[in-house]
Order: C-alpha cells, then sequence, then structure tokens
C-alpha cells in the first residue's frame, strides 16, 4: 500500500507491512481501529492487514473520477493477479501484500472472499443504480458481507451460526454507510437508495441535489433506518458463537458505534444534509465503557439466542 504510506524501517518487510497496514487502517476505518484495541495483537494485525487490501480495493473504484477507465481496470486486474500469485504455491516476493499473505495463510481465509468484494467494489464503476432493495442487497452482500465473512475466519468462532449473522452486520454497516452518505455519493453519480422506493416515497432524485427536507424525505430516511436495524437486530445474535478473546467485544462495539450514526440521524431530525453525521470519540469511549461495566449488556452478548437461524454454511443472496 506505498501509494498510501511509507514505513521508513524495511529492515524486515513482514513486520514494517504489518505496521503499515495499522496506519492505513487508523486513518480509513476510525471506528474499526478504535473497537479492535481488547483483540489480541495477532488477530489484530490480522484484521488490519486484511482491512487494508479491502480498502485498497475499494479506493481504486473510488478514484475512478481521477482516472481513466482503461487505468481503473488495469489496477483491478492486477490486484486479481497478485491475489491469484497469494493463494498460489509461487513464490510470492511482492512486499506490499506480506502481511496479507501471512493473514489469509495463518487463519485459513477463502480466497473467494476477496474475489467477491473485488466484484463488488467494481460494481460502483459501471452500477449507478438499483432498481429494488433486492439488487441492492446483493452489492451490500458483497462489499460489506463478505468483509464480515473474513473477520469472523480471523476472530473465530464455535458455530457456522455466526457466519450468517456476519452477512447480516455488514447488509446493517453498509446500509448504515448508504443513508449517512446519500448526498456525497449522489455527487459521484450514485444513487444507493433503490429506485422503486424513491417513487414510493415521492422523493425524486432531483430533490437529493437540492437538499429537500420534506415530509416524505422524512418518511423514506424513516423506512432505510428501520431496514437497518432489522440487519443489526439479526446479527445480534450470532455475536455469542465469536471468541470471547476481546473478539467478542470488538464485533459488539462496532454494531453500537454504527448504529449509533441511526441514533444520531435521529436526533438531528433526520437531517443527513447539514453535516456528516458520526459518532464522536468521546460518545465511542462511553459506549465502549457502558458496555464493558454492564454485566447484564456483556451476557445477553454472550447467550446464545434460541431463535437464532441454524446454519451449515454462509448464506448469500
Amino acid at each position: 500500500m506505498t501509494d498510501f504510506l511509507q514505513i521508513n524501517n524495511k529492515s524486515n518487510p513482514l513486520i514494517s507491512n504489518y505496521e503499515e497496514c495499522r496506519l492505513y487502517t487508523r486513518h480509513y476505518a476510525k471506528s474499526f481501529y478504535f473497537s479492535s484495541f481488547l483483540l489480541p495483537k495477532e488477530k489484530r494485525y490480522a484484521a488490519y492487514a486484511v482491512y487494508s487490501f479491502c480498502r485498497y480495493a475499494d479506493n481504486i473504484v473510488d478514484m475512478a473520477n481521477k482516472s481513466t477507465h482503461d487505468e481503473v481496470e488495469r489496477k483491478i486486474n492486477s490486484l486479481l493477479e497478485n491475489l491469484d500469485d497469494i493463494y498460489s504455491d509461487k513464490d510470492f516476493t511482492n512486499g506490499n501484500f506480506s502481511a496479507f499473505k501471512d493473514t489469509v495463510g495463518k487463519f485459513n481465509i477463502p480466497k473467494f472472499y476477496f474475489t467477491e468484494l473485488i466484484e463488488g467494489v467494481s460494481m460502483d464503476i459501471k452500477t449507478k443504480r438499483y432498481t429494488t432493495f433486492t439488487e441492492l442487497e446483493n452489492y451490500c452482500y458483497k462489499v460489506a458481507s463478505v468483509v464480515g465473512l473474513i473477520m469472523s475466519e480471523i476472530f473465530g468462532y464455535s458455530n457456522s451460526s455466526a457466519l450468517t449473522h456476519a452477512i447480516d452486520l455488514g447488509k446493517a454497516m453498509q446500509l448504515t454507510n448508504i443513508l449517512r452518505d446519500i448526498y456525497d455519493d449522489y455527487k459521484m453519480d450514485r444513487v444507493y437508495i433503490p429506485q422503486d422506493e424513491l417513487i414510493k416515497f415521492g422523493y425524486p432524485e432531483n430533490d437529493i441535489s437540492r437538499k429537500v427536507m420534506n415530509d416524505n424525505f422524512i418518511s423514506l430516511i424513516k423506512h432505510q433506518i428501520s431496514r437497518a436495524r432489522e440487519f443489526y437486530s439479526l446479527a445480534e445474535r450470532g455475536i455469542p458463537y465469536l471468541t470471547n478473546d476481546g473478539s467478542r467485544t470488538t464485533v459488539v462495539l462496532m454494531q453500537k458505534i454504527y448504529s449509533g450514526i441511526l441514533n444520531k440521524i435521529e436526533e438531528n431530525n433526520y437531517d443527513i444534509y447539514s453535516q456528516r453525521v458520526f459518532v464522536g470519540r468521546a460518545e465511542k469511549f462511553a459506549i465502549t465503557g457502558k458496555y464493558i461495566f454492564n454485566f447484564a449488556e456483556k451476557k445477553r452478548f454472550s447467550t446464545v439466542n434460541l431463535h437464532t437461524r441454524l446454519s451449515t454454511s454462509t448464506q448469500t443472496v
């Protein structure tokens, strides 16, 4: 990832690349970086390595407006070739991916997760609108749920139901991102809110450009919040299956911080236009303390819900 940061000490490429991944994650994923502090060091740095790969793929596409289509395609193909080499038996010498290669081997992470992720982020090049939620849900699975599945292999789990609900959490978080970033995405000619729902609630795209806030807008936003919360609720059921070495707490904090964005939107009277909605650092510390010292809450996230959907394999849309 040397296009973003250069680490001075290259005496040990593996260690220095892990450090580079940590800095990359700290820069791009503040909520995850904050939530990861209780993870065992090996898992924490592994999570940084895979996050950096995923974010790097996403950044290639997000920079498409500053690059030609051919250049973006070339970079994506190069990333796929690197992925093939990493998972092959050949000696892989690209130092930029040394931590990533070490991680996927150590935690036995399936290659197809990463190819699905690259397929997902690449959808942003050509797909600018989604007709229905079914179409959007497929996108959310590829760009976010897959990351949850990858992280689950690092965190560890006792039952494969954890994977089903990792998919739910990924969708919930991506829907939260979409809701928060409606206007910024529109400026990039991307509208993720399904077209049939814009029609249903009487809120045309032109109203996004003018930042119109009316009753139709509020009804539309309430609908999106309700859907995201349904996925957060489903996601909770998989958390007790995660390893209780800090991994479970990391996921709980991520869920609470991200769902907290929905609370902030409501507190701001559904105004997602005036300023970017986020959970501040002080609020993150408050969420963390409230969870860590609330034994009833910790017990709730440690107890298997009998209504948890049983799963023998991951479920895609």
